[in-house]
């Protein structure tokens, strides 16, 4: 996860994935290309008052920023703090499209970046001009980067779900054949009338909400407050459905992410799957393991093997962390 993202996806401190006790972390990787080679990977860690106390990032010996690891190493991440994906905060939803809109396309994490600026100045200014220390007119700057960019995001998220469609019916049939179709809608709060697109429908909307963001001293329209709804035949998945359903529709969003990303590439990124299996029935484990084991490589881990299901033990290679060493099995011994 480091190595394609330049940190954890457990904590935001960099110093909490240093071993206790120790200075510095390094981690390190020879990775494939799209165009047959291979990229070395590289990133070090320090904690504060340890050289420079920063971040060190390398591509192929160059110092890189973190953009650069996910162009190197891409990946899919299923992990159990994601199991809130369905049923929890609209932010969960909306960070996981806008992580796989930027790895799709190339300007989307330049709008997105402007648009939280943008975001942000604006709060600000309502704020000013409701305490009287602003004036009116300073609002329509921020309001055209507001609708352009927000605009674009708004567009962009909407053709990515219309290119998820069909991946992600496709993975949910062959994990779980008996169920109904699993799809993804967009849920705007600035949802476009005839003739409108995403850029229009927002700039009519702050207009409609103009008194109330002043009254309340925030942006309450735009792409920041929308979300994405999981429905099963049109039916809200969060409404009705179990552990067992939740975690297989964020099993098939990830395999659908892994096909899409592949097409982008040409090469499938690297999945990786923690305790991916609890809470799965015997026939879901099957079609997903089948799965698992016709990818080129993918890393599943778990604190009980005996939980990891035989056939993808047997076409694995199993190793052990211990008290900070890691041992090599043969293939089918955990």
């Amino acid at each position: 996860m480091v190595l394609s993202l330049g940190r954890s996806h457990r904590t935001s401190s960099d110093e909490e994935v240093i071993t206790w006790g120790e200075p510095f972390a390094r981690v390190e990787a020879e990775v494939g290309t799209a165009m047959g080679g291979e990229a070395a990977v590289e990133v070090a860690l320090a904690r504060s008052g340890h050289g420079s106390g920063r971040k060190r990032i390398r591509v192929n010996g160059v110092a890189r920023r973190s953009s650069a690891l996910t162009d190197a190493l891409p990946i899919v991440l299923f992990a159990p703090e994601e199991m809130l994906l369905v049923v929890g905060s609209p932010s969960l939803r909306r960070a996981t499209l806008d992580t796989l809109a930027a790895a799709r396309y190339p300007l989307y994490g330049r709008s997105l970046a402007t648009y939280g600026r943008a975001l942000q100045q604006r709060n600000g200014l309502l704020r000013a001009i409701r305490e009287t220390l602003a004036e009116r007119d300073q609002l329509p700057y921020w309001d055209n980067l507001i609708v352009e960019e927000g605009g674009q995001i708004v567009a962009r998220r909407i053709e990515l779900l219309d290119e998820l469609a069909g991946p992600l019916s496709s993975a949910h049939r062959e994990i779980a054949p008996e169920e109904g179709r699993l799809s993804l809608r967009y849920a705007t709060n600035a949802p476009p009338e005839v003739g409108e697109g995403p850029a229009e429908a927002l700039r009519r909307r702050l207009a409609e909400t103009a008194e109330k963001e002043l009254w309340n001293g925030v942006t309450l329209v735009g792409p920041h407050r929308d979300d994405v709804v999981f429905e099963q035949d049109g039916r809200d998945l969060a409404s009705f459905a179990s552990r067992g359903q939740q975690r297989t529709a964020i099993l098939a969003l990830k395999l659908a992410q892994l096909d899409l990303l592949e097409q982008t590439r040409g090469i499938p990124p690297l999945l990786l799957l923690d305790d991916v299996f609890s809470e799965l029935d015997p026939d879901r484990r099957s079609h997903l393991v089948r799965r698992i084991a016709a990818l080129p490589q993918a890393f599943v881990t778990s604190t009980a093997p005996t939980d990891l299901e035989p056939a993808l033990l047997a076409a694995s290679t199993a190793w052990r962390v211990a008290e900070g060493r890691l041992e090599a099995s043969r293939a089918g011994n955990p």
